[in-house]
């Protein structure tokens, strides 16, 4: 009877080592298995990940180049895009793929990277590697086909730049970065394709597509026997390039801290933006400034509870060199100087107050299911090992480990590196004379004047040599 007391004592205890344990049980169930590819390099420097799965019928080819928009001549923004564009002009092939082999072809660009995806069926893997070898070594960069793909790729921009996100999007990366490359469109601007001829074009092609600096993901119904017998004979005569052009830039100059208001045709609605820079892709903060842009989005809401009906995001843009971390949101033009105020308040809090373990845990729980999420699509995992090619990261099950292991300090320590005496760039693209009201005496503003665009089938800019890219330090 003497021993009941002592047991019942341990009892709590007992109860707590018990939920410990389910609770390291259903950390590891939520995991997400890293499966590793085979990895093979060719004698021209291609590095090769495959992933076989001889029972699939189908195979998903993406080749990546590890260079981007950023590297477009000063002057030509879209050029790389343009040069992806150029790859596959012939309407034929795209419907090949995604008609008699039910697939895709696709090509995108941005300013650190151009990517192919192929997918078709497994028993076409050789005429599907064939499609690819004739576009990377041997590109039409004909007269017609640069004019025709040109004005395909400038009603594209004219399209999307009439939309009120992408065109407040591209605002604050200009305001920000000024010609720094991070402030260009990665798909261009009507006025700058405009300048781009076939000499761009060709000398960007024999500076970036080059064998080693590539790197081809293949998952599907393939044996590996197979495909790099495949890949050998058709990849392999591929050049090596001469030297590789590294992404060093000179430094932009600090950004103007006036709120800048872009005249927009919009009725009571409006697009606002905040900027401040952020860290590279590669770097060891990332992880941080990822939780840190979801704990901020939490003290948004938070603080300005009129963007809970509202689209609103705080998004951390990384890039081979640091990006920017922005804050944005679709509100009612009225509210455009109490949600800036708010966005800048929040800044100034995560500097002063410390962000919690529970705010780090639950951002913590969001970075770690969206990697999952993405290593759990077939597509979406290629474009995850093909990242830490371009950044040059580590395994990923080591950039999982680091998100599980992030701490509030480290969070607070990249806050203070980011934020502290930092400068901060903002717009609101809007009705100009609503927002000027709305704006005056609350914020000190600038008003960007009102540019015609050009009409690219009748004001095409004359040819010009290829100017030097921005020139590293």
């Amino acid at each position: 009877m003497a021993q009941f007391p002592l047991v019942r004592r341990q009892l709590p205890s007992i109860r707590i080592l018990f939920l410990l344990c389910l609770a390291a049980i259903a950390g590891v169930a939520q995991q997400p298995t890293v499966s590793e590819p085979i990895r093979e390099q060719l004698l021209n420097g291609l590095r090769i990940l495959m992933w076989p799965q001889p029972a699939a019928q189908d195979v998903t080819l993406k080749l990546r180049i590890h260079s981007g928009a950023a590297f477009d001549l000063a002057g030509k923004s879209g050029e790389m895009a343009l040069l992806g564009d150029i790859l596959f002009p012939d309407p034929a092939t795209i419907e090949f793929f995604t008609e008699e082999m039910a697939g895709k072809l696709d090509v995108k660009t941005d300013h650190d990277s151009l990517t192919v995806t192929m997918q078709g069926r497994a028993n076409e893997f050789e005429r599907i590697v064939e499609i690819l070898r004739n576009a990377i070594l041997s590109p039409q960069v004909t007269p017609d086909i640069v004019a025709r793909q040109r004005a395909r790729r400038l009603k594209i921009v004219q399209d999307t730049a009439a939309l009120p996100t992408i065109a407040a999007d591209r605002a604050i990366a200009a305001r920000y970065f000024g010609d720094y490359p991070y402030g260009r469109p990665a798909n261009g601007t009507v006025e700058n394709l405009a300048s781009v001829d076939r000499s761009d074009l060709m000398l960007a092609r024999d500076r970036f597509l080059n064998a080693d600096n590539a790197t081809l993901t293949v998952t599907g119904g393939i044996e590996r026997t197979r495909a790099m017998r495949a890949l050998r004979q058709l990849l392999g005569s591929w050049r090596k390039a001469e030297q590789v052009v590294p992404a060093t830039f000179r430094m932009p100059a600090a950004p103007d801290p006036r709120t800048l208001i872009v005249n927009s045709p919009a009725d009571q609605t409006a697009e606002v933006r905040l900027a401040v820079r952020g860290v590279s892709r590669g770097d060891a903060d990332y992880v941080a400034a990822e939780i840190l842009a979801r704990v901020a989005r939490q003290r948004w809401a938070k603080l300005s509870p009129e963007l809970n009906s509202k689209p609103f995001f705080v998004r951390n843009d990384a890039h081979v060199l640091p990006g920017l971390l922005i804050m944005g949101a679709s509100i009612n033009s009225k509210s455009s100087a109490p949600v800036i105020a708010g966005a800048k308040k929040v800044i100034e809090s995560l500097v002063r107050e410390p962000a919690t373990a529970t705010e780090v845990e639950q951002a913590r729980s969001e970075v770690i299911a969206e990697l999952t999420n993405k290593l759990g699509k077939p597509d979406t995992m290629l474009d995850v090992w093909l990242d830490s090619d371009t950044y040059r990261l580590p395994p990923i099950s080591d950039q999982l480990n680091s998100m599980r292991t992030v701490s509030a300090g480290d969070v607070q320590r990249l806050a203070l590196r980011l934020f502290q005496d930092k400068p901060l760039a903002s717009i609101v693209l809007g009705n100009s004379q609503q927002l000027k009201t709305e704006l005056e005496g609350r914020l000190e503003t600038e008003v960007l004047p009102d540019t015609p665009v050009p009409n690219p089938t009748t004001e095409m800019a004359p040819a010009r040599k290829p100017n030097s890219p921005t020139k590293p330090e």
